[in-house]
Parts: structure tokens; C-alpha cells; sequence
């Protein structure tokens, strides 16, 4: 076992979770030992107390604690990408220049690494190099079963600077959603806030909606809001929602639309895919040709250019299994307002 140590982040490393950049260089060490060394206070930044997920930056100084069969640290490596899984990562770009790119990710890819995930958007990275020096960085994230846009800024000062905008709510995003029941107004906002509520029924984490006014009295409860809008419906069995989160809590859209009575199509944690919702209650299962798979889809994002200034409004095609959903009910994407939330004459 060694002692303490104090790291330096060397140039390169910086703008990445502590647990990755921890792991890279100790390879022995799980994220469960990491998580316990942050909780306890012993792995520190600057002096500082972190999570797992800080983000560490070059120049700061990392202190370990003893590891066990450390075997000091090794230097930074890529992670492996297959031919075929880079070819893939690569046909899921839908814009690039010289300072980012943007994806349409898939359903069913995790965005980063963690508990069980070894194939990841972040772990692909190196494919998405192109022409650039440095590998490109996550700037958000989806969850896994969530298809959309990704955003990653392909060097430093472009990801410091998008994930300012990100932080400042300076960009927006629309989401589309087909939902069990049809909510009522067609229009309106969701105020829940959100907990931890502990395993999801699938081992992964699960939030819990608290009344608005009661989110100061539950302990890490947060206020979350999300902005929604019936775009279309099949009778008061399914509607076709535009989904904007104002806030970008943990599952929000997931939790808030289960939250409604209205859960999104798929969702086996927060709705049930396996009970079918005949009407307008319970149960995000649609029975017939509907696929089980979550129907939850980034659908568009606009953001200031960082560089340039220009206003970027970026468009993804649905994944095939919502595409075929909308063919079967007979629902056209084309003619749908890029953001219905600023249209008088909304169905």
C-alpha cells in the first residue's frame, strides 16, 4: 500500500471528472474506492473537499490517500476504439467546426462511464478527434436509453465557455416525447422538485417528485421546472409533447411526466413499460407495434456560437424506433414549429 500522495494535473488533463482522471492513472482503483475517499474527505483538490464528479483543472494539486497495490501513476492512455464503433460514433455527427461538434446519440448508449457502463459517447471520444489535436469533452449529458443532441466542445477554451452558457441556462433545449394520456391543460409547466429516492428497480438511481412547496423541508430536494406542450394526440390515449426543461435536474422529464399521470412510453422505472395504459391513467405501456423503448428524444438546441457568436439552432432526426411509432399513428414531424412554446395557434 502507499502513502499520501500529491498529484499535479498535467497540461491536457484538465477539464475532466476527478474519478476519470483518477482512474486513468490508477487503473486498480473502483469507483466504489473513490466515492468512499471522497465521502470521507481523504481525496482532495487544492485543499478542498470534492465529488467524484468535480471537474479538475491544470495546475491543481490532487491529494490521494494510500492506495492499495498502487503502483505509482501511469501515464494517461486512450481508450481503445473499435473500427466498427468508430464508425458508428462518427455517422452520429450532425455538426462540426473547428471548435465543436454535435451528435445525435443514440438510444441505449451512455453518454459517460459508471456503474457497469464500459462502452460510452466519452469513451469513444478518440474517434471524434477528426482533425484536432485534443479529444473532444462532453459538455451535457443523456441518459442512456435517451436518443438526441450531445454537444462537445473539441478543445479547452470552447469547453470552458460552453459550459458556462450550460450553467447560465443560456441555451435551449426542446425535447419530444410520446406520453400515455393526453395532459390537461395542452400547455403548461410542471413546479415539482426533485430527491433521490434510492435504486431505480434496475440498480440505477431514481428520483422522487416533491411538492413545490415543501422542497425546502425535504433534504436535497431541488427545485426543478419543466415547460410542456400537447403537439398532437391519438384520442385520450397517447399524446405527442415538446418538453423544455427549464432546469436540468437528474430524470426531470421522466419523473415530472410520471409525476402528471402522464408517463413517458417505455419508461419501466418511471411508469411501468409493462402496464398498459388504456386511457388516461396509469402505465406507460401502449400495447399493439408500439416498441417498449423509451420514446424520449433530444430533438433540437440552439446556443451562442462561443467563438463566433452566431446563433446555432441544431435539429435531430428521431431514432428509428420513434420514427416508426409516429409513422404507425400517423403523426408528420416536418410541419411541427421549431419551438411551439413561442406559437399563438397551438393546437
Amino acid at each position: 500500500m502507499s502513502g499520501v500522495q500529491t498529484i499535479t494535473v498535467a497540461a491536457g488533463e484538465g477539464d475532466q471528472r476527478l474519478d476519470r482522471w483518477l482512474r486513468r492513472r490508477f487503473p486498480q482503483v473502483t469507483q466504489g474506492n473513490i466515492e468512499k475517499m471522497c465521502r470521507k474527505g481523504d481525496l482532495r483538490v487544492d485543499g478542498g473537499r470534492v465529488k467524484a464528479n468535480t471537474r479538475v483543472q491544470e495546475g491543481q494539486s490532487v491529494r490521494i490517500p494510500p492506495l492499495p497495490d498502487a503502483r505509482g501513476p501511469a501515464a494517461p492512455r486512450r481508450d481503445k476504439v473499435t473500427e466498427a464503433d468508430a464508425q458508428m460514433i462518427r455517422s452520429c455527427v450532425i455538426y462540426r467546426d473547428d471548435h465543436l461538434l454535435a451528435l445525435n446519440k443514440p438510444p441505449g448508449l451512455a453518454s459517460q462511464g459508471g456503474s457497469g457502463q464500459t462502452r460510452h459517447v466519452d469513451g469513444l471520444g478518440d474517434a471524434l478527434r477528426f482533425d484536432a489535436d485534443e479529444q473532444p469533452r462532453l459538455i451535457h449529458r443523456l441518459d442512456k436509453d435517451t436518443s438526441g443532441i450531445l454537444i462537445m466542445a473539441r478543445n479547452r477554451l470552447t469547453s470552458a465557455q460552453l459550459s458556462e452558457a450550460f450553467r447560465n441556462r443560456e441555451t435551449r433545449k426542446i425535447y419530444w416525447a410520446l406520453v400515455a394520456g393526453v395532459p390537461h391543460p395542452r400547455m403548461g409547466t410542471v413546479r415539482f422538485g426533485l430527491v433521490k429516492a434510492g435504486g431505480g428497480g434496475d440498480g440505477g438511481e431514481k428520483m422522487r417528485a416533491v411538492h413545490p412547496s415543501d422542497v425546502g423541508d425535504v433534504q436535497g430536494a431541488k427545485h426543478a421546472t419543466t415547460d410542456y406542450a400537447v403537439l398532437d394526440a391519438l384520442g385520450s390515449r397517447a399524446a405527442w409533447l415538446a418538453l423544455v426543461p427549464v432546469t436540468g435536474r437528474t430524470h426531470q422529464l421522466r419523473a415530472h411526466m410520471a409525476e402528471m399521470g402522464h408517463p413517458i412510453a417505455g419508461d419501466g422505472k418511471y411508469g411501468g413499460s409493462a402496464q398498459e395504459n388504456m386511457g388516461d391513467g396509469w402505465g406507460a405501456g401502449l400495447g399493439g407495434e408500439i416498441s417498449r423503448k423509451l420514446h424520449l428524444h433530444a430533438r433540437s438546441l440552439a446556443l451562442t456560437h462561443p467563438i463566433t457568436g452566431a446563433r446555432l439552432h441544431l435539429t435531430a432526426p428521431l431514432p428509428e424506433h420513434m420514427a416508426r411509432t409516429w409513422s404507425m399513428l400517423g403523426w408528420d414531424a416536418v410541419d411541427v414549429p421549431a419551438d411551439p412554446f413561442q406559437e399563438d395557434d397551438l393546437a
